[in-house]
């Protein structure tokens, strides 16, 4: 007999009210249709969440995203490319992603950004470094056109998004979602007014750099986010995150700033408000 304790299966930190989800990804959590779409939202709701934001990082998931965020009135999508997917942005795809950019329910163009983490790993599998900037132009000039949220995705790309953002057009919002730079970087961010957008990795035992960042970002300028089925949050690491399992995160989030959790997620549930233009 097996002395190896079972797992401990993800439930809700406790129901903390006014919590929001700003980036997960309900297609990639299997929330495709409307009633399982609506499962996860009726599970978020009962551990206090009010709103979510779900994702595409492609064409076809980003009209996932778009149908459940017409499915349920309490999502909103974001709709781009992925960077590791830039190639894919051609003709045909900008042009459906224009149409999804303009649909109501889309508050953000998103996610988009720089990624090198998987050109040095996964090179034959991953968007060129120049391809990834071309479609991230493109993308910022989509956000500032139709007066959109833009959404970040960076992955050991600090000085060339950084480098992008500076002279490129300037978004209503600017979100760097999962943020995981260093403090430096942080820093540099906050300066320029973006929203930084903290995932389950902030949780992490190792990630004392996030936290402080986390503590550092001003009210206003910084959302609390899933990206599930990724990034669960401690003590869950390793199984399947969704938005129901957020409060984890918005707890030590709380616990990093010495502020209240209930203050904490009435502040952020303002800031999802304004960033994605729902005030």
């Amino acid at each position: 007999m097996s002395n190896k304790k079972p797992r401990p299966q993800p439930v809700p930190a406790q129901t903390i009210p006014h919590l929001v989800d700003a980036h997960t990804h309900l297609a990639s959590c299997k929330a495709v249709d409307k009633p399982e779409v609506d499962a996860f939202v009726e599970r978020a709701v009962a551990a206090g969440v009010e709103k979510i934001c779900t994702v595409g990082d492609g064409v076809d998931e980003a009209e996932l995203a778009l149908r459940a965020a017409h499915f349920n009135d309490r999502v909103w999508a974001a709709c781009a490319v992925h960077p590791t997917r830039a190639g894919e942005l051609d003709d045909a795809a900008k042009a459906r992603l224009e149409e999804m950019i303009a649909d109501p329910r889309c508050v953000a163009v998103g996610e988009t950004g720089l990624d090198t983490y998987w050109i040095k790993h996964s090179p034959e599998d991953t968007a060129p470094l120049e391809v990834q900037e071309e479609a991230l132009r493109w993308h910022i000039d989509k956000a500032v056109e139709h007066g959109k949220a833009l959404m970040i995705h960076n992955r050991e790309a600090d000085a060339d998004l950084l480098r992008v953002l500076a002279d490129a057009p300037t978004p209503k919002e600017t979100i760097l979602h999962c943020f995981s730079s260093p403090l430096e970087v942080a820093k540099e961010a906050l300066d320029r007014g973006y929203v930084l957008s903290f995932a389950g990795n902030v949780t992490f035992k190792r990630n004392e750099e996030m936290r402080q960042a986390a503590a550092l970002a001003p009210a206003g300028q910084f959302l609390i986010e899933t990206d599930a089925p990724y990034m669960t949050p401690e003590p869950f690491r390793g199984a399947r995150n969704e938005p129901s399992l957020i409060g984890h995160t918005a707890l030590c989030v709380a616990e990093a700033r010495g502020e209240d959790v209930a203050a904490v997620a009435a502040a952020v549930n303002a800031t999802f408000d304004r960033v994605y233009g729902l005030s």
